[in-house]
């Protein structure tokens, strides 16, 4: 088949020749006419003819002619190829530094904004802490006898205080997550204690839910090497996520597993009402809510999932998310088993 066809000729890489010559004047417009219809002629009679061989056939142009012209649009086009690669070039670099500088300006709006919540957080954090104090003495009525309604009302101030304090030290550790700043002290960890204690703190707030939390480990489970503090704080929040989407009725179960000979695979399962496949990236977004409108169900500063993965990533680990919508949802993380 390749021997049919035609030769590869200069003439073949010069658009619209036959306006080029007409131009030049070397032509008319009747003779370019005349030589299109004798290069239709030929190539239906199965012989391939280009224009330039159409014109000198009819006399028209000669060889040195043809060849001027040819070489002539050659360099015209090599020229404007190189000029459109020169446009290209600059404003490649023009939009390059348009992106850094955009870069530059983002990165330094989230470092504001970081400094900003560590200097909002750190001063909250002092006159908490003497709301507290002060609480805990009129409750324990070291200022004096309070009636029934009284304790009642502090007690229920005392809870608020105490869920404002979680919300103030969750902006505190992100702060120091998104500036690079996050200290991790990792240790041997006994996993499976750390995760009977953590489903035990979560219990009374599953209890009031209507909502079971359930532990499988073996007795035997390896220790991890972990910060037991931080990650502590991951399996309590994914427990609090758990119970915080499941209907009464449900379940929120906290496992481990030994995966192989040296990993122990944590994972947390619900039987909530699930994450659309389409959210499942937004869920690690801080400070959002899948449901952003004024009236949504569930509370909270949307950082939990994302303060979770950032201290999983930082144990070296990856957060595996899975949700069926209407059924539940899975995470789930190794950590590095250590022996005993």
């Amino acid at each position: 088949m390749s021997q049919n066809l035609p030769k590869l000729t200069p003439e073949m890489l010069i658009p619209r020749m036959g306006e080029y010559i007409v131009q030049k004047e070397l032509i008319t417009e009747d003779q370019l006419h005349q030589a299109l219809a004798y290069q239709q002629e030929k190539n239906a009679m199965g012989e391939h003819c280009l224009l330039g061989q159409a014109l000198m056939d009819l006399k028209m142009l000669d060889r040195d002619s043809l060849d001027e012209v040819v070489t002539e649009q050659i360099i015209q086009l090599r020229s404007a190829l190189q000029s459109a690669n020169r446009n290209l070039e600059q404003r490649v670099k023009e939009r390059t530094s348009d992106l850094n500088e955009a870069l530059q300006r983002l990165s330094e709006l989230n470092q504001m904004k970081a400094n900003f919540v560590a200097n909002i957080s750190h001063e909250l954090r002092t006159p908490l802490t003497h709301i507290k104090g002060y609480l805990e003495l009129m409750v324990t009525e070291s200022l004096g006898n309070i009636s029934n309604e009284q304790r009642h009302a502090l007690q229920v101030t005392q809870r608020a205080t105490a869920k404002l304090e979680g919300i103030i030290e969750d902006l505190i550790m992100f702060s120091l997550a998104s500036r690079g700043e996050m200290s991790m002290k990792l240790d041997k960890v006994n996993i499976r204690r750390l995760v009977t204690l953590s489903a035990k703190s979560a219990s009374p707030k599953a209890e009031e839910r209507g909502v079971q939390v359930l532990v499988s480990a073996k007795e035997n489970i390896p220790s991890v090497q972990a910060d037991a503090e931080k990650i502590g704080w991951v399996i309590s929040q994914l427990l609090d996520n758990g119970i915080k989407f499941t209907p009464s009725g449900g379940s929120v179960v906290i496992s481990l597993k030994e995966e192989g000979r040296n990993l122990i695979l944590l994972s947390v399962t619900d039987t909530g009402i699930g994450i659309p496949p389409n959210r499942m990236k937004e869920i690690f977004e801080p400070f959002h809510q899948l449901d952003g409108s004024s009236t949504r169900h569930f509370g909270g500063t949307g950082l939990g999932l994302s303060l979770v993965r950032q201290i999983i990533e930082a144990h070296g680990s990856l957060l595996d998310a899975q949700s069926v919508e209407g059924k539940g949802s899975t995470f789930k993380f190794p950590l590095l088993a250590v022996s005993d």
